[in-house]
């Protein structure tokens, strides 16, 4: 028994003073997707920017990967580019519901509600989002599927109470099936969240108009007109409202702006003269400024204006010629080029982006956005030196920027300036001394630096603002088992096991370090706690066996072993420690002969010995 004890002291010993990692480590990829799961809970892009960042380094070519590249391509405008990388996302991950969510919106944006249906039916089994519900309900209106889409609006309406189109889209349904009065309450409802809402005026109107109520509808529609002069429908309606006044002149007016212009009959004798085209708004800008080109074909100013309306109304491809137009004509205004440069990055244009943020910066030194964006293309090059040049100039014009020092500190981090690395960090934490991230990064340098005073400091800081740190909490443990900090680790093993208290790995760990410390009762419990949420855990069947060894329960430490080597049949320990109680319960006994008296007599190899140094000594003695 003394020398079990002896090898479990030694063994238990081994854990703590050489090389034992505390458990599993975790899955990086894993850990990607669930912070992927969460960016839709960030308000603040500052923290979005940090997590995607995360994500990207954890798992560069995972399915979170993938699901943050469509992401930023989406926000670029590039949805067919997002389309494909949500699509490799869920090639990866096809579990990962917010993946087909996304996919699902930006299908119904392109009309394919077939395909959209299906994405946002599957991810709603498991994520209960309001927009994809409002989608999937806009889609089934559209198909005339009204029980399910009011349903669908109804989901969508309890997360996005203040969202005017839910009250519009059930109005337009109970129009659609002859409830008047339940239309008019959703269209009130719809004005009451956005009072310019020009669909509710024209929901309500086209109902005043089939009553009968001509006056009132017309009012309404005048509304929605002020609101939305462009809009055709409208007009069509307003055309069809004074056909019914008599009103021929009005009716043919709003006809034209409807896009539906009448035919004037022709009379030979007095030839109808040109004349220039009825326009208003943004119509009108864009006529006058192409008239003072064509007039001016070197007026730089006229291009630059033509490039900010087309792009505010979203004619992207239109804003592109203008702009290049302007640069052609080496337009002294920074934002043309930096224009330039994001209308170049929503088509992928990467190469032809990066020489439009160079110009806007020659042209304005002080750009700090054209600075952020040429670095960031430098950045997902792998070009580290021009990225962070470029984020050194952008944080000199924008300090306060705490995501910026965080993906510089990181950039340093790759590069191996500890020194850098950590006044980046500093930087950081100045500005946001609460970012988990930072904290944790700045310690891991500390950790390796050797100065553990410093990393435990900036570790528990980092837990302080999130519990759930995992690789916060792990790396502590192992700064304070250097330190022989056995209370501190004890405390945070059942910090671990408090926050999640279903995971095996946990438990076993704590069990561990009750062994340790020589609290067998709490360390039994805690083992036992493991095996069962893993019944085949073979670690936790391991030190539970060894346990019982040490504390004199051979028996349940035969069972328990037993099961350890059924679990695992590779574990040496394992076949070592039954090896130790088989022979504790089996001693092998002595070889004995019996002489001519009956009593117990040496073998020959002893007699021989003994005679050997009987004739030793008596040499001696002569």
């Amino acid at each position: 028994m003394k020398i079990i004890q002896s090898y479990l002291m030694l063994a238990s010993a081994a854990l703590f003073l050489t090389g034992f990692t505390w458990g599993f480590p975790s899955d990086p990829c894993k850990d990607a997707l669930d912070t992927a799961d969460k960016l839709g809970t960030y308000s603040d892009e500052a923290r979005m920017r940090q997590a995607e960042a995360r994500i990207t380094t954890q798992c560069p070519d995972g399915a979170a990967a993938h699901f943050v590249t469509a992401l930023q391509q989406e926000r670029a405008g590039n949805n067919d580019t997002a389309i494909q990388e949500y699509q490799r996302t869920l090639k990866l991950a096809p579990s990962f519901a917010r993946a087909g969510g996304n996919l699902g919106l930006l299908y119904a944006k392109k009309g394919m509600n077939d395909e959209a249906s299906v994405e946002l039916a599957k991810c709603l089994a498991s994520v209960q989002e309001p927009s994809y519900h409002k989608a999937l309900a806009q889609i089934l209106a559209s198909q005339k599927v009204y029980s399910l889409a009011l349903y669908h609006f109804g989901e969508a309406a309890q997360g996005l109470p203040a969202d005017a189109a839910i009250p519009l889209g059930v109005a337009d349904i109970y129009a659609a099936t002859g409830r008047v009065e339940k239309a008019l309450e959703e269209y009130n409802r719809a004005l009451t969240i956005d009072p310019g809402s020009a669909k509710a005026y024209m929901g309500i109107g086209a109902i005043k108009l089939q009553q009968g109520k001509i006056d009132a509808a017309l009012e309404l529609l005048k509304k929605a007109e002020q609101v939305a002069p462009q809009d055709r429908p409208l007009h069509l309606m307003l055309s069809e409202l004074y056909d019914k006044k008599g009103d021929a002149k009005l009716a043919g007016y709003h006809a034209l702006l409807g896009g539906k212009p009448r035919v004037i009959p022709e009379v030979p004798k007095q030839p109808v003269q040109p004349v220039p085209p009825v326009l208003s708004g943004v119509e009108k800008e864009i006529y006058l400024l192409r008239k003072a080109i064509k007039e001016h074909p070197e007026d730089t100013v006229a291009y630059e204006k033509l490039g900010h309306i087309y792009r505010v109304d979203g004619k992207d491809g239109e804003a592109l010629d203008a702009y290049r137009e302007a640069a052609h004509r080496n337009s002294s205004n920074s934002d043309v080029y930096l224009n330039l440069g994001m209308l170049y990055e929503k088509k992928s244009q990467l190469d032809e982006a990066v020489v439009a943020y160079k110009r806007a910066v020659k042209v304005n030194p002080t750009s700090a956005e054209a600075r952020l964006r040429l670095a960031d293309i430098r950045f997902s090059r792998g070009l580290y030196q021009e990225a962070v040049e470029q984020y050194t100039e952008f944080l000199k014009l924008r300090p306060e920027s705490p995501d910026i020092h965080l993906k510089l500190a990181r950039i340093f981090v790759k590069s191996k300036d500890s020194a850098q690395a950590l006044a980046s960090y500093t930087s950081v934490l100045t500005y946001s001394p609460n970012d988990s991230d930072a904290n944790r990064e700045i310690a891991v340098i500390y950790a390796q630096k050797g100065d553990n005073d410093k990393a435990i400091s900036h570790f528990r800081k980092a837990l302080a603002v999130k519990k759930d740190d995992s690789e916060a909490r792990t790396a502590l443990i192992s700064v304070y088992v250097k330190n022989k900090q056995y209370d501190e680790i004890t405390q945070l093993l059942k910090g671990a096991v408090e926050l999640n208290p279903d995971d095996p790995v946990n438990h076993y760990k704590l069990g561990l370090m009750y062994d340790f410390k020589k609290e067998y009762e709490n360390a039994i419990a805690a083992y036992k706690k493991a095996i069962e949420l893993k019944p085949d855990n073979a670690r936790a069947l391991n030190a539970l066996g060894r346990l019982y060894m040490k504390t004199g329960r051979l028996s349940e430490a035969k069972a328990t072993l037993e099961a350890a080597k059924k679990a695992d049949p590779t574990m040496e320990e394992t076949t070592v420690l039954l090896n130790n109680i088989r022979d504790e319960f089996n001693p092998e006994p002595r070889k004995i002969t019996k002489g001519k008296k009956g009593k117990a007599k040496k073998g020959k190899k002893s007699t021989k010995k003994s005679k050997g140094k009987k004739s030793t000594k008596a040499t001696k003695k002569r």
